[in-house]
C-alpha cells in the first residue's frame, strides 16, 4: 500500500513540475502566425474550421499578426468587414503576448457588457482549446481570486477587459499591451475623463516596448475614428494581381460585374445572382471569381514612409474572406439596397466601407417633375393604405395623404393647406373633412386614411394636444421629432398632459419619430433608379407643382461640429414637404397595417358575390446587368 502511495505523491510531483516547466519555459524564435499554426486550437463554438489554425487559410492575416513581433513598430490598426478573420487575429496576437512575451494586457470592447460576453464567448473557449494558454491561466469558476471573467493572471502578467465607458480602468491600469476592439462603437466620452483611446493610450507611456492593435469595422464616413487612425499609418491594403495587365488592384464593390434576375411571387422580391466577375478598372478585362482567387495577393501601401513612425495600418473587405463567395456579397446587396439602414450595415460590415449621408438624387426640381405621372383615379392600382402627415406652422396646416403598398411601395394622393392658426377649431374642421372622406379606385371602391400624425413642435403644442386627444377615434396621434442618427423612426407611443389656461385639462397619447432616419429613407427611395417605387400625379389640384419638389429635395445631411445633421440646401427655403412625407411615412410604420389582408378585402367585386380579381399588373421576373453600384 505504502509503494502504491509512494508512486502516486511521484506522478503528482512529476504533473507539478511539468505546469512549472511550461508555464515557465523560455519564449520561442518565432513570429505570431508561426505560434499559430503550431499552438493554437480553434474551438467549435465560434468557428465553421474547428482544430488547428492555419494561416494559409486566410493569408491576408499573416502580415498583420506578424506585425506584432516587430520591435519597430508600435501601434497597428485593421479596418475590416465582417467575416474576414479580425477577431481571431486579435486572439493570436494577444495568445502570442501571453505565452511568449508576457506583460500587462488591457483589451477594450464597447461596453463593460459587450467585455463579458466576449471574454466568455471568445476568450474562454480559446484558453480551454489551446494547451498553451491552458496550462498558464486558470479556470475562472478556480478559487484562485486573480482570474475572473474580465481578469485573468498568467505568469509575466494579467489580462484586463474593460469597457470603453468605464474611466476608472482606462486611467488607472498601466498596461504594455492595449487592444481597442470595434473602435468605432465606443463611447465617444468615458465618464467626463476624455477620450477612451487616448486615456488607454496613457497607461502604455512607462514601457519602450508598448504594443496598441486597433480593429474596426468602419461606419460613418468622417467620424470613423478606426478610418482616421488608418490614414496616419502605412495605408496598406490587400491587393491582388489582374491576370491580363499584372497591376495589383484592392477589390471593391465597384469593380464587381454581376448579373442576377428578380422573381416577384407572393408580393415580395426575390433576387439570384447569376454571375459575378472582377473587372479590372486598370485595363477593363473581365477574370471569374475562380481565377482571381488563385491569383498572387500581396500588401500594397500608399503611406509607405509611416513605418518610421511605428504605424502599419492595414484595410481589408469581405473580397478577402476565404468563407464569403462574391454572388453571396451581391447578392446580400440587392437584398438591402432598397433599405438604407440595412444598406448602412451591408456597407460597414460587409463591403468594409463607410457611410456617407449625401443627398442620394443629383436631379434637379424641374428633372423630378418629368417624373409624375397620370393617375386613372384618385387611387392608382396599388395602393392598399392611406396616412397623412401634417406640418404645424403659425398660420397654417399642411398635409399629404400618401398611399402605401407592397415592397414599400408608395404613391402621392393629395397634398395641400389649410389656411388659418392651429388655435381655431375650424382649421382643424377642414383637416377633418381632408382624412374623413374617401378616396376612390377607378372601380369605385376607396379607402379612408388610416392613421394621422401631426408635429406638436412651434407655437402651438397644446392646442395641438387637445385636438389629436378630441380625435383618438380616428387615429389622429401627436408626434414630436427627434434628431440623431441612431434614434428609431418611430417607437411605442406614449403619454403627456394637456395644459390649459395653466391647469391640466387631460391626456394625449403621442408618437417619438427619427427624423433623420426618416428622411433617409426619403431620400434613398426618390434616388433609386434600379425600380420605381415611387408614384407622383400631375394631375391638377393634386399639389405636386415645383414647390413640392423644392420642399421635398430641400436639404441634405453634412458634417458639421463632429456630427451628421440636416441641413437646408441654398435655393430651398421650405421643407414642410419633406416633413409632411416624413411624418405620413412614420405614420404607416407605426400603424404597421396586414397589408396582405388589405389586399384580399379589396380583391373582392364591387357587386359584394366575393368573386376575385387581379388588382396588381402582372409581375415577372426581369434579368438585369449591373455594376457594383448600379452604374
Amino acid at each position: 500500500m505504502a509503494g502504491k502511495t509512494d508512486g502516486k505523491r511521484i506522478d503528482r510531483l512529476n504533473a507539478c513540475i511539468r505546469k512549472c516547466v511550461e508555464k515557465f519555459r523560455p519564449p520561442e524564435n518565432i513570429s505570431v502566425s508561426q505560434w499559430a499554426d503550431r499552438y493554437r486550437r480553434l474551438s467549435p463554438e465560434n468557428s465553421a474550421e474547428a482544430g488547428k489554425w492555419r494561416t494559409e487559410r486566410t493569408p491576408h492575416l499573416k502580415e498583420i499578426m506578424d506585425a506584432f513581433k516587430d520591435p519597430k513598430i508600435h501601434r497597428i490598426v485593421v479596418v475590416s468587414s465582417s467575416q474576414a478573420g479580425k477577431t481571431e487575429a486579435e486572439l493570436n496576437m494577444l495568445a502570442y503576448a501571453i505565452d511568449q512575451d508576457p506583460g500587462g494586457i488591457m483589451f477594450i470592447m464597447p461596453t463593460v457588457d459587450v467585455a463579458k460576453d466576449f471574454s466568455k464567448r471568445r476568450l474562454a473557449p480559446m484558453i480551454r482549446d489551446t494547451k498553451r494558454l491552458r496550462e498558464k491561466i486558470a479556470d475562472a469558476k478556480s478559487r484562485d481570486g486573480d482570474n475572473t471573467v474580465l481578469k485573468k493572471t498568467y505568469p509575466g502578467g494579467m489580462l484586463t477587459l474593460v469597457g470603453s465607458n468605464a474611466p476608472a480602468p482606462l486611467a488607472g491600469t498601466p498596461a504594455r499591451y492595449i487592444f481597442g476592439d470595434e473602435r468605432d462603437r465606443w463611447a465617444r466620452d468615458a465618464g467626463g475623463e476624455g477620450d477612451p483611446w487616448k486615456l488607454a493610450e496613457a497607461r502604455t507611456i512607462t514601457f519602450y516596448n508598448y504594443k496598441m492593435v486597433e480593429v474596426s469595422t468602419p461606419t460613418i464616413e468622417g467620424k470613423s475614428p478606426i478610418v482616421e487612425s488608418f490614414h496616419t499609418g502605412t495605408e496598406e491594403y490587400w491587393c491582388v494581381e489582374c491576370p491580363h495587365c499584372h497591376e495589383y488592384v484592392f477589390i471593391e464593390f465597384e469593380h464587381i460585374l454581376y448579373e442576377h434576375t428578380v422573381q416577384k411571387s407572393n408580393h415580395k422580391t426575390n433576387y439570384s445572382v447569376e454571375k459575378a466577375e472582377f473587372a479590372c478598372p486598370e485595363c477593363g478585362c473581365i477574370s471569374p471569381e475562380s481565377v482571381m482567387r488563385r491569383q498572387p495577393h500581396k500588401w500594397v501601401a500608399k503611406n509607405p514612409g509611416a513605418h518610421k513612425n511605428g504605424v502599419r495600418s492595414f484595410w481589408i473587405n469581405a473580397f478577402s474572406s476565404p468563407w464569403l463567395g462574391w454572388k453571396t456579397i451581391v447578392l446580400r446587396y440587392l437584398e438591402a439596397k432598397k433599405d438604407p439602414e440595412m444598406l448602412k450595415t451591408i456597407y460597414n460590415t460587409l463591403l468594409g466601407k463607410t457611410w456617407n449621408g449625401e443627398r442620394f438624387t443629383d436631379e434637379t426640381d424641374g428633372e423630378m417633375m418629368e417624373r409624375r405621372e397620370e393617375y386613372e383615379a384618385e387611387l392608382p392600382e396599388g395602393v392598399l393604405c392611406l396616412t397623412c402627415g401634417v406640418d404645424t406652422q403659425d398660420n397654417r396646416l399642411e398635409y399629404e395623404i400618401v398611399g402605401h403598398g407592397f415592397e414599400k411601395e408608395n404613391w402621392g394622393i393629395q397634398r395641400g393647406v389649410i389656411p388659418g392658426k392651429p388655435s381655431d377649431g375650424d382649421v382643424w374642421e377642414r383637416l377633418d373633412g381632408i382624412i374623413d372622406r374617401t378616396y376612390r379606385f377607378r372601380d369605385g371602391k376607396g379607402l379612408k386614411v388610416s392613421c394621422t400624425f401631426v408635429d406638436s413642435g412651434g407655437h402651438y403644442t397644446q392646442e395641438v394636444y387637445e385636438q389629436c386627444a378630441k380625435r383618438l377615434g380616428k387615429r389622429v396621434f401627436a408626434i414630436k421629432g427627434k434628431d440623431g442618427e441612431d434614434r428609431p423612426y418611430t417607437d411605442l407611443p406614449r403619454k403627456t398632459r394637456i395644459i390649459k389656461e395653466n391647469r391640466v385639462i387631460g391626456e394625449v397619447w403621442y408618437y417619438l419619430i427619427g427624423v433623420d432616419a426618416g428622411k433617409e429613407k426619403i431620400m434613398h427611395m426618390f434616388g433609386d433608379g434600379d425600380e420605381q417605387k415611387w408614384h407622383i400625379p400631375s394631375n391638377p389640384g393634386k399639389g405636386y407643382d415645383e414647390s413640392f419638389f423644392n420642399g421635398l429635395l430641400s436639404e441634405q445631411m453634412v458634417f458639421r461640429n463632429n456630427k451628421w445633421k440636416w441641413e437646408k440646401i441654398p435655393g430651398h427655403n421650405r421643407n414642410e414637404a419633406l416633413d409632411c412625407r416624413n411624418y405620413a411615412n412614420a405614420a404607416f410604420d407605426a400603424l404597421k397595417p396586414n397589408l396582405h389582408a388589405l389586399y384580399r378585402r379589396l380583391a373582392e367585386n364591387a357587386d359584394g358575390k366575393g368573386n376575385k380579381k387581379k388588382v396588381f399588373k402582372k409581375q415577372g421576373k426581369r434579368k438585369d446587368i449591373g455594376y457594383g453600384e448600379d452604374w
